[in-house]
């Protein structure tokens, strides 16, 4: 396997579908930067207007370097301004009827008391479309709390069904909730300027709850209890809904995922381990018969992989065309040559770091397909360049940079800190 990744360059100047879609976004942490990341990949001008501390994403750093920000800020622009200087709402309102979409994620209420109200907004652009983000929604009687990822997986029923049945309810390592909601948000955007480009419709606006699409992300877990009154037990990787499915260690001490759902599937599989008498057997005979004896079928297919390698498990049934694949840790991952092929992950340029990793623009679209344009910007980088567009002046810029009304400066200590911060605010 190589190891190596592709080198790639930024695509300055390419264009995308949203090319011409201005989009300003005043979010933080992960579901906004998600959402605005995404349509920034496809050629929107994502005006991202930062505190005077920047977004906190840029202070969840590895070894001093801010990887998140690195990523999720790619292909958008920033300006740096103090909230809490009166001058900030109208420039902020002048730069909005060049806009389409407008994206916020503070607590509810909290943009009213800015002078931001979505009426304020839309009596500035009635096309404007408002994305507000948060942890319960803008409306019911938790709208006012706090709502960080972390809350939303526990509380939406992820964590209890994630894990074992002897051991603790399970949160993700990984942005789960902000997510779901961030590529949700991406398709109601969609729907939305749709309404107002193709169906002469006004702008609107969308609340956008972290707990909404994790909870629909669930699938039939109410209906299931109100059809069984039965809450079922946390079943590790087994699924509740098919069998076969589970992780089986190889002989090597690697890891395996299989998942045979379909009858057709788990016939093969059956072949596949020289247990063909299965495929008849009363017990295994239809999928709600394995279900019922999982454990005794993770018994059968465990000691089958369990006498071979990883190498040797994934080769002999990828030839046997049955679902099964590595589990891989991310070591792996880089040097996988699919990935490599697919360019999954390339390298580009990085001031800091020489070359930096970063996943592709997905999905692929063949005939107007995103690209990566630019780096993450540094904090108010953009400032002059928007603010001139509104009539701010050299000198105008110069008197609000001295009242520190907007911000141009790189954040302090971004090489000298160790590790990652612990998960919080958005994750």
């Amino acid at each position: 396997m190589t190891e190596a990744l592709k080198k790639r360059d930024y695509a300055a100047g390419a264009t995308g579908p949203l090319t011409g879609l201005r989009v300003m976004d005043l979010s933080r942490l992960v579901a906004g930067n998600t959402l605005t990341q995404m349509l920034g990949d496809y050629g929107a001008e994502v005006i991202k207007v930062e505190p005077p501390e920047g977004d906190t994403l840029r202070a969840w750093r590895v070894e001093g370097v801010e990887t998140n920000w690195k990523i999720f800020a790619r292909n958008k622009k920033s300006l740096a301004v103090d909230f809490r200087k009166a001058p900030v709402r109208d420039l902020l309102l002048k730069l909005l009827p060049s806009c389409a979409v407008f994206v916020e994620s503070f607590r509810p209420g909290t943009l009213e008391k800015m002078g931001l109200a979505p009426d304020t907004l839309l009596a500035a652009n009635p096309r404007l479309v408002i994305v507000r983000i948060s942890g319960w929604g803008q409306t019911g009687p938790y709208s006012h709390r706090p709502g960080f990822g972390t809350l939303v997986e526990g509380m939406s029923g992820f964590a209890s069904m994630n894990g074992f049945e002897d051991r603790e309810p399970v949160l993700p390592p990984m942005y789960l909730a902000d997510t779901i909601a961030g590529l949700s948000g991406v398709g109601a955007v969609m729907m939305a300027l749709r309404a107002v480009e193709v169906n002469g419709g006004a702008g609107q606006v969308i609340d956008l709850p972290l707990l909404d699409p994790l909870f629909n992300a669930l699938g039939p877990q109410a209906a299931n209890y109100r059809l069984t009154g039965a809450i079922k037990p946390r079943t590790g990787s087994r699924s509740t809904n098919a069998a076969p499915r589970n992780v089986y260690r190889t002989r090597d001490g690697g890891w395996v995922c299989l998942s045979a759902s379909t009858q057709g599937m788990t016939e093969r599989l059956f072949r596949a381990i020289d247990r063909a008498d299965l495929i008849n057997d009363p017990r295994y005979r239809t999928n709600a018969d394995r279900v019922q004896r999982s454990e005794e079928l993770d018994a059968i297919i465990g000691a089958f992989v369990g006498a071979r390698t990883l190498e040797e498990t994934v080769a002999y049934f990828d030839a046997a065309a049955v679902t099964i694949g590595p589990v891989y840790d991310v070591n792996q991952i880089l040097r996988d040559p699919h990935v490599v092929e697919r360019e999954i992950l390339a390298d580009y340029p990085d001031a800091e770091m020489g070359q930096f990793p970063m996943h592709p623009v997905i999905p692929r679209l063949s005939g107007t397909p995103g690209s990566i344009r630019s780096r993450a910007p540094r904090l108010g980088e953009h400032n002059r360049a928007l603010l001139a567009e509104i009539g701010v002046s050299d000198a105008d810029y110069a008197a609000l940079k001295a009242q520190g009304v907007v911000i141009e400066a790189d954040l302090p200590g971004a090489r000298h800190s160790s590790g990652a911060p612990a998960r919080s605010a958005g994750s």
